[in-house]
């Protein structure tokens, strides 16, 4: 069973940096991309960046240029710097990768940005 545990979130003041990492464990044989998601409250899920097995990135636009999403491919992990955080990024932060061909997703990390 493959599993993938989010790590980092937390309360963090406007302006401020946060780094989100995801670890993935299980019977792996591939992982194609990685990326990370977020739903804010009474908001629908959405694409935060993707990073593929190369290293190509693809962020959406309310976070270019604040956000840095990496991998880690020999331990199996996606990082994702948040800087310049703003309250609008308060959301639950899901991980997500194509493992051996399937989607898998983890349970999420919850991140607070307030005074």
């Amino acid at each position: 069973q493959v599993q993938l545990v989010e790590s980092g979130g937390g309360l963090v003041q406007p302006g401020g940096s946060l780094r989100l990492s995801c670890a993935a464990s299980g019977i792996i044989f591939s992982i194609n991309y990685m990326g990370w998601y977020r739903q804010a409250p009474g908001k629908q899920r959405e694409l935060v960046a993707t990073i593929t097995f190369s290293g190509s990135t693809n962020y959406a636009d309310p976070v270019l240029g604040r956000f840095t999403i990496s991998r880690d491919n020999a331990k199996k992990t996606v990082y994702l710097q948040m800087n310049s955080l703003k309250p609008e990024d308060t959301a639950v932060y899901y991980c997500n990768a194509d493992v051996n061909t399937r989607v898998y997703w983890g349970k999420g990390t919850l991140v607070t940005v307030s005074p």
